[in-house]
């Protein structure tokens, strides 16, 4: 998955690679764009495979992307589906966007039709389980 640099804006992108999911099994597509504090932006799709539950969601493709090149955290997330509503992260991707995120990071959620919704990763998981609660050995 390309890192996009310049004025793309992470609505096009997440727009962008929603048709690339592959999910032949639950025709449920999913599109995702994050950017990084420098800037940077990461898409992923999710990706599913026959022997449930070994699919891959749109935010954790896009956040191992991000992490292959090194940078550990996101300013912003945009999420899309072909859904009547905004549709969340699943409960796997909201903890993995708090491992790389701070809690107020804006994460909209989108409709292919144009309806959108802004929250932040605290909303999405309040009370999150977070290194704060490993100690030093």
């Amino acid at each position: 998955m390309p890192a996009y640099g310049g004025s793309f804006m992470l609505k096009d992108i997440a727009r962008s690679v929603w048709s690339n999911a592959y999910a032949p099994y639950s025709k449920f597509k999913v599109g995702v764009a994050i950017k990084t504090i420098d800037g940077s932006i990461f898409s992923g799709v999710n990706v599913e495979n026959a022997a449930y539950p070994e699919g891959t969601c749109a935010e954790a493709a896009a956040i191992a992307a991000m992490c292959a090149t090194g940078q550990r955290e996101i300013a912003e997330v945009y999420v899309i589906a072909d859904c009547k509503e905004p549709v969340p992260p699943c409960g796997g991707c909201r903890q993995k966007l708090a491992e790389f995120s701070k809690p107020d990071v804006p994460v909209t959620m989108a409709t292919i039709s144009g309806k959108e919704k802004t929250t932040s990763v605290r909303d999405l998981l309040p009370g999150s389980f977070s290194n704060d609660f490993f100690t030093e050995i």
